[in-house]
């Protein structure tokens, strides 16, 4: 059944709230193509493996979406996902970024682009533990 991009929106809304937990994979193609500064991808099952690593590997993850607009086809999210490295010191780990989310003719998410407004190697340095997370 395709739904209203409305309902997607709210739907994305719920899914950043609970992130990793429970996300609506429903509004994904089956061949959905995941890109971000350390991954590319295609494929559900790989987006799904994804988060689930994400889950088991780090703690007190939380997505804070900031904002959510819808300019045609493409939905636009600026958010700030936070969380512990596994290490012993529990490094916190700060990445804020944006998505962009295309959806077709079915407003099915076909391409899911994470921008990190920080580089990866600032985003390493979080993860060991050699830089504070705060800006």
């Amino acid at each position: 059944m395709t739904k209203d991009i409305t309902d997607i929106i709210d739907i994305l809304k719920a899914d950043y709230a609970r992130f990793p937990k429970d996300q609506t994979l429903t509004i994904y193609s089956q061949d959905v193509y995941f890109e971000d500064p350390l991954n590319r991808f295609r494929g559900l099952d790989r987006y799904s493996r994804m988060i689930s690593t994400l889950e088991r590997f780090f703690s007190e993850i939380a997505m804070e979406l900031i904002a959510i607009e819808q300019i045609d086809h493409i939905i636009h999210t600026r958010w700030t996902l936070r969380m512990k490295s596994p290490w012993p010191w529990r490094s916190p780990i700060t990445i804020p970024g944006t998505s962009e989310l295309t959806l077709n003719q079915d407003h099915l998410i076909t391409h899911h682009r994470d921008r990190w407004d920080c580089s990866r190697w600032h985003m390493v340095k979080q993860f060991v533990g050699f830089i504070s997370a705060d800006p």
